[in-house]
């Protein structure tokens, strides 16, 4: 069992308990998924883009990801319906811990100049999302091999009800919010 997942069973449910007063242990919130997605608007005129991200992706993630496509045509854009527009992968489970683990630890303090995330990044229902602007930050990516940098987005799903409790889950996890 990954090192995340057992900490969250011994250590963050029993504070959360008892900070939030919940009657039951099944009301302790916890994670539910990590989505991982990457949008490509230059996939549209490079094919080979699409294949190396995914090739990429699915080596940070360890799970191969789905390529997402356009679903109405847009004329400025030059992008028509059903074009491949970019990539997500659904993390759930061990991975999920795993790839959590490695973005906390990790990811996040190999970027330049980093001071924490933002605890604005919440959408209200207890579900966090953070962005990553260079993919070259993962230790299994190899800068030397790499042609073209691109960002990606991960999004938290969270059981939470509020923002607050899935900050208190997170932070007891180890995300490193920066004081604002």
């Amino acid at each position: 069992m990954p090192e995340l997942a057992t900490q969250y069973k011994e250590e963050i449910v029993p504070k959360l308990v008892e900070e939030f007063n919940y009657q039951s242990v099944m009301a302790v919130p916890k994670l539910e998924k990590v989505v991982v997605n990457v949008g490509l608007g230059d996939a549209k005129e490079d094919q080979k883009l699409l294949d190396i991200v995914v090739d990429e992706i699915a080596v940070i993630t360890g799970q191969k990801p789905t390529i997402t496509r356009a679903k109405k045509s847009v004329a400025n854009f030059k992008i028509r319906e059903g074009m491949p527009i970019g990539v997500k992968v659904t993390l759930r489970g061990n991975q999920m811990y795993e790839f959590l683990y490695k973005v906390i630890n990790i990811t996040l303090p190999r970027i330049r100049d980093f001071r924490g995330v933002s605890s604005k990044s919440f959408d209200g229902r207890g579900n966090y999302s953070l962005g990553i602007r260079e993919h070259t930050v993962f230790p299994e990516i190899s800068v030397d091999n790499v042609d073209t940098v691109h960002g990606l987005e991960i999004t938290i799903v969270t059981s939470a009800e509020t923002d607050e409790e899935a900050h208190a889950l997170l932070k007891m996890m180890g995300m490193p919010f920066k004081e604002e």
